[in-house]
């Protein structure tokens, strides 16, 4: 019997570190920092001060909604972050860019991953990605925040 409750044990346990070294590699698999996400509420302020230096936005989801924002298209495609590299080098390292989705959940955005590695390929240093931990419709449309 105690054998049985060893072996039990030992199981949870290799499980329970399992489980938390594989959270651990998904919360370290993301390519940008806290700093870098921009909270929507930031930029739409941004957006409607046209006294303030504004940034370059480029949409890498379906469709660009935001205010002045590029349309890219998903950046899942490669055809798609090739066009945003066309894009991305006519701009110097320093500048302003902001890249968003909103298509799904933010965990599970298949478009901005490939965006980000993008400009960390490029070497820029003033990149920031929406937070649209919701999608597009909740975190952006419905507070009221502008539109193309």
């Amino acid at each position: 019997m105690k054998t049985k409750t060893a072996i039990i044990l030992i199981f949870a346990f290799a499980l329970s570190l399992y489980t938390f070294n594989l959270f651990s590699s998904q919360q370290q698999k993301e390519s940008w920092t806290p700093q870098q996400l921009l909270n929507p509420a930031d930029l739409a302020k941004t957006l409607n001060n046209p006294n303030t230096s504004q940034p370059v936005v480029f949409c890498v989801g379906p469709q660009a909604i935001i205010k002045g924002s590029i349309e890219i298209g998903p950046g899942m495609k490669k055809d798609n972050i090739d066009q945003l590299k066309q894009q991305l080098v006519k701009l110097p390292k320093n500048a302003d860019v902001v890249i968003y989705c909103g298509c799904c959940p933010f965990d599970r955005c298949p478009n901005v991953r490939p965006a980000v590695e993008l400009l960390k390929t490029l070497q820029f240093t003033n990149y920031r990605l929406l937070n649209l931990p919701r999608n597009i419709k909740v975190d952006w449309i419905d507070p009221g925040y502008p539109l193309n």
